[in-house]
């Protein structure tokens, strides 16, 4: 486990995640990535305490990630359905996150499509002392905390398995592929990339990649984002391709001509590899839209994505964070 003093009470965004806190989280997750691929694949970490899921937005690979995590740290856990909940006879978020208190929840994970909510909720059990950590699952368009940290993980585990780093990341070069104006992911993977010294390419159509992205980071890091609203100065010599869904569902105009045509000038394929670093390596946070932005034939090729890897990573990365904030609850 990592010896560094973990002092932050709630995990709600990246923005000012110190590079201590970031190199915690690493070796911690390494640690617990350890106890997955050993013969028992459970701790006694969190017994006793209660995870509520409080998923107020579909979610697959999150929710079960979490459970998941939260069953190997042998923590109870609940979790929230929106359908079948009191929010359809017009109980109030907060109220909801009350009800969860009085069960015993020690720890929250909130997901929800309106930016701010997990922040909310915290400030309210701030308010009343309880003791409860908050972990933010995704917020609208704001932050996925946990998606940028297991990406981390990943892209530093790849580069040194068994010491996965920082400094292992310092001059690489990371497009960021799709669309990135819709993306709590992209925003996440900003801040902890900059912050580790990696050199970001954002690339997209003009009306997914807004000039507003370069006031995302502050003055220390703006040498190390970069904006492109064509695809090949992004991917050449780039390091690692992270491609983003199009997310046609937060879409309220026409951003983009057609699937195809997005697909033509902006979508992952062998040839356009051949542009980046030769060992170059693919993420994607998923779900994917198979053929839109990227092929399947890259999705599925173990010498190039690291997709499944992100998956096996995210459960010892959320390990990792309900643990360290989990041991902060009371």
């Amino acid at each position: 486990m990592a010896t560094t003093t973990w002092t932050r009470r709630h995990i709600l965004s990246l923005a000012d995640f110190t590079p201590e806190e970031y190199e915690t989280v690493l070796q911690t997750a390494a640690s617990f990535q350890k106890v997955l691929t050993g013969r028992t694949k459970k701790v006694p970490a969190l017994q006793g305490k209660v995870v509520a899921n409080m998923f107020f937005e579909p979610s697959t690979r999150t929710r079960s990630s979490f459970e998941l995590a939260a069953k190997r740290l042998s923590a109870d856990i609940l979790n929230f359905s929106p359908g079948s909940s009191s929010l359809t006879k017009g109980e109030t978020i907060l109220d909801t996150a009350k009800t969860y208190l009085a069960m015993g929840a020690d720890i929250m994970v909130i997901r929800h499509q309106q930016a701010g909510v997990p922040q909310i909720i915290a400030r309210e059990m701030d308010r009343l002392n309880s003791g409860v950590t908050i972990l933010n699952a995704g917020d609208g368009l704001h932050q996925h905390p946990s998606q940028g940290l297991l990406d981390l993980f990943t892209i530093t585990s790849e580069l040194d398995p068994t010491n996965p780093r920082l400094e292992l990341l310092a001059g690489k070069k990371i497009a960021i592929v799709g669309d990135i104006l819709h993306s709590r992911v992209a925003r996440s993977n900003i801040y902890s990339l900059t912050t580790a010294g990696v050199q970001v390419h954002l690339a997209a159509p003009a009306t997914l990649l807004p000039k507003a992205f370069l006031e995302i980071v502050d003055d220390r890091s703006k040498d190390k984002l970069h904006l492109h609203w064509e695809l090949n100065p992004a991917l050449e010599d780039a390091d690692f391709v992270m491609t983003l869904r199009l997310q046609q569902e937060r879409m309220t105009a026409n951003y983009i001509p057609s699937l195809r045509e997005y697909h033509q000038l902006f979508g992952i394929t062998r040839d356009r590899l051949k542009l980046c670093h030769p060992n170059v390596k693919i993420l994607h946070p998923g779900p994917t839209n198979r053929g839109v932005e990227i092929t399947s034939d890259l999705m599925d090729d173990p010498n190039l994505s690291l997709v499944s890897k992100q998956v096996t990573s995210g459960v010892a990365t959320r390990m990792a964070l309900l643990y360290l904030i989990g041991i902060n609850s009371d």
